[in-house]
């Protein structure tokens, strides 16, 4: 018994002499990932600044759950993922800037998190440097603090993805399984349709062999999914109706190369519709045209170190999360590549790092210097165009509060109706609902716009150069700078 009892403690102590330096290592590992997440929160909150306003679209996702505004008009293709994400600050303060903390705070964690998920797929410091690659372009440093959906389908497609090679590496292990299911939920409750083009590769490798991972992708799915299906039966006819009205609020999808688009909208444009103007200084642009060619380059080199699938299945699926937005719809904005840029950034830190570590002798040196100002030009553009799209953000959106002020002393205060021009932002800003009768936001008719004319304050915009409705016409006119404003007759 005495022997018995000293072979169990010598085992255990080896096990104990195994486990603590890998333990150690682990810990080592996480330390750079938590470090860079760290920093890209940082760098957030001090580039973006919490102060800036809400945009268009978080005004419609953070209206959902907010107590002090009425909710803005909810579109077909739009899911309650970002409503429910800005929740728990949005459904009880109305400060923008704790707003913004709290989705900087969870977009950081978000990335480490993320990062984790591809440890003992490729060493630390390429998962590093593909992370301050994906972190440090203008489009991820604008949209990480704001309600927007498309960095959390990156986020979601860098764990599934991860999630997936991790368990065709080891099958005999259910947690990864676990992993590609929060992924691939995470990306269909923001956005359903984006889910389904990112994880194609996936389901077509999981139909032969792989069957607890085609349960786990199609289990993701739909959890993230079936609240975006009952809605569109409750309350748009059904999956097929919520689809086609989706579709046509995007122009029509088909056949609509958009790639002259996507490089039209790097120079800052948030939405590039439609997509007209000049093309921005080829110096912006450049990155865009090198991306591909570093990718193809870290799969030849994923080739020779025998890392062939877990470089090509983030290729690909890459490939098939840009291809609707590249391909299929007839405008841009450079958030809809969010999860193409983050699936991307693993095979482009390799080939960084093939560049600075495989030449030898002068080649090397060149390699590195080449890399270096590479990564400073980089930075530049990155920032520079951060910059230009923050300050040029701001403005519009005190114009918005402006326009919210000038209402108020109209007498247009809460409760109170917007239409027309930029109804749903300045209607936000005023604390009023909105209405359009016409359009993508539609949601309402003259007849019922007369109707609350009796009852409470209401005020219709018209734009630069456009012309008010009808009912509207015989309304007194107010100019607020170059916005003209018809306010209904007091009720009564």
């Amino acid at each position: 018994m005495t022997d018995g009892a000293g072979a169990l403690l010598a085992a255990a102590r080896r096990r104990e002499q195994r486990s603590g330096p890998d333990a150690s290592r682990g810990a080592h590992g996480s330390r750079p990932l938590a470090v860079l997440a760290a920093v890209f929160v940082l760098a957030q909150l001090v580039l973006v600044r919490p102060v800036l306003g809400l945009g268009w679209d978080e005004i419609v996702y953070t209206s959902q759950v907010t107590s002090h505004h009425p909710a803005a008009f909810f579109s077909a293709p739009r899911s309650r993922g970002v409503s429910l994400l800005v929740a728990p600050v949005a459904s009880w303060s109305e400060s923008t800037a704790l707003l913004r903390v709290h989705l900087a705070l969870l977009s950081g964690l978000a990335l480490y998190l993320a990062l984790r998920v591809w440890r003992g797929l490729f060493p630390t410091r390429i998962l590093v440097t593909a992370g301050a690659f994906f972190a440090s372009l203008w489009v991820t440093l604008f949209y990480g603090p704001q309600a927007m959906p498309n960095y959390w389908v990156a986020v979601g497609a860098l764990i599934a993805v991860g999630g997936f090679l991790r368990h065709r590496a080891d099958p005999s292990s259910g947690g990864p399984l676990w992993t590609v299911v929060a992924g691939t939920a995470l990306m269909a409750w923001m956005r359903p349709t984006d889910a389904v083009w990112v994880v194609i590769p996936l389901l077509v490798l999981s139909l032969a062999r792989h069957r607890r991972s085609l349960l786990a992708l199609t289990g993701g799915l739909a959890a993230g999914g079936v609240p975006w299906v009952i809605e569109a039966y409750a309350a748009f006819g059904g999956l097929a109706e919520r689809l086609a009205e989706a579709s046509r609020i995007q122009g029509g999808l088909g056949w609509h190369i958009a790639v002259d688009d996507q490089l039209r909208s790097l120079g800052g444009r948030a939405l590039c519709r439609p997509c007209t103007g000049s093309m921005p200084h080829p110096v912006i642009t450049l990155w865009w045209f090198v991306l591909p060619l570093l990718a193809v380059l870290g799969l030849v080199v994923a080739v020779r170190a025998r890392r062939t699938l877990r470089t090509l299945v983030p290729l690909a699926c890459a490939a098939t999360a840009a291809l609707p937005y590249l391909f299929m719809i007839e405008y841009a904005a450079p958030r809809f590549l969010q999860p193409a840029y983050a699936l991307l950034s693993i095979p482009v830190a390799q080939a960084l790092w093939y560049l600075i570590t495989a030449p030898r002798g002068r080649w090397r040196t060149a390699g590195r210097i080449l890399v270096a100002l590479a990564v400073a030009g980089h930075l530049t553009v990155q920032l520079t165009v951060l910059a230009h799209t923050v300050d040029r953000n701001v403005d519009s959106r005190r114009d918005w509060a402006r326009t919210a002020g000038e209402l108020h002393r109209l007498g247009i205060r809460p409760p109170c109706l917007i239409t027309g021009y930029e109804a749903i932002p300045i209607g936000y800003y005023a604390g009023c609902s909105s209405g359009a009768t016409s359009g993508n936001n539609e949601n309402t008719t003259p007849a019922e716009i007369l109707r609350t004319a009796a009852r409470l304050p209401v005020a219709t915009l018209t734009g630069p150069g456009g012309t008010p409705p009808g009912y509207a016409r015989p309304w007194p006119v107010h100019r607020i700078g170059d916005l003209k404003v018809r306010v209904a007759p007091a009720p009564g």
